[in-house]
C-alpha cells in the first residue's frame, strides 16, 4: 500500500519534468501514467484534473527555484554579493539544472496563452514574485548606501530578468553556455555602475 503523500509527490515530480520538458499541452495522463508507474484512477485521486495537475506542478517548480536562488541570496552580505550569488545561479543552470527541460517560468511564458487562464495567470505571478526580489535586493542596496539612491528599482528588476532569461533560451538553444556566460558578464558591469 502506497502512502498517499508521497504518491502525490511522486506524480507532480515525474509530472512536472514531462511538463517541463514536453510542454504542459503536449503531456498526456498517459504519459505521467508511464513515468509514474501509477494508473489513471489513482493520478486522479489525487488531482481533480489535468490542470490541476499542471497547476501544482509549476508551483513545484517555481518553488523548487525560489528555494535554492533564495538560500543563495541569504548566505550573501551585500548587494553586489547579492547580486553575484543570483548570477552565479544563472551561470550554472546550464551545467547543473534544478530540473530536467531549463527554465519553468520560461518555459510556461512561452507555452501559456488566453485558452489556459489558470496557468497563464500562474505564470504571471512566478514572474511578479522574481521582480519582486530583484527589486527589494536593489531597494534594500539603496537604504544600505550599496546603490546610487536615483537607482529605478523596479526599471533594473526587469532588465536583470529579461537579460538572464534571455541568455538562457539563447544557451539552451545553441547547446552553449556563451551567451549566458555573456549575458552575466555584462549584469555585472551594470551592477558595477549603479553601485556606490
Amino acid at each position: 500500500m502506497r502512502n498517499a503523500v508521497s504518491t502525490k509527490e511522486l506524480i507532480i515530480k515525474e509530472s512536472a519534468d514531462l511538463f517541463n520538458t514536453q510542454g504542459y499541452k503536449a503531456t498526456s495522463i498517459s504519459d505521467i501514467t508511464k513515468a509514474t508507474g501509477l494508473t489513471k484512477g489513482a493520478i486522479y485521486r489525487h488531482f481533480e484534473n489535468k490542470s490541476d495537475l499542471e497547476q501544482q506542478a509549476l508551483r513545484s517548480l517555481a518553488k523548487l527555484m525560489f528555494t535554492e536562488l533564495g538560500a543563495q541570496i541569504m548566505k550573501a552580505h551585500t548587494f553586489q554579493d547579492k547580486m553575484d550569488a543570483t548570477f552565479a545561479f544563472f551561470e550554472r543552470y546550464m551545467e547543473t539544472p534544478l530540473y530536467e527541460g531549463g527554465c519553468p517560468l520560461l518555459n510556461a511564458a512561452i507555452e501559456v496563452d488566453d485558452t489556459n487562464v489558470v496557468l497563464r495567470q500562474q505564470t504571471f505571478n512566478i514572474l511578479a514574485q522574481l521582480k519582486a526580489s530583484f527589486q527589494k535586493i536593489i531597494e534594500n542596496g539603496i537604504k544600505n548606501n550599496q546603490v546610487r539612491s536615483k537607482t529605478d528599482a523596479a526599471f533594473y528588476a526587469i532588465i536583470f530578468i529579461a537579460t538572464l532569461e534571455g541568455g538562457i533560451m539563447m544557451s539552451r538553444l545553441e547547446r552553449t553556455p556563451d551567451a549566458i556566460l555573456k549575458t552575466v558578464a555584462h549584469l555585472r558591469n551594470v551592477v558595477k555602475e549603479i553601485s556606490n
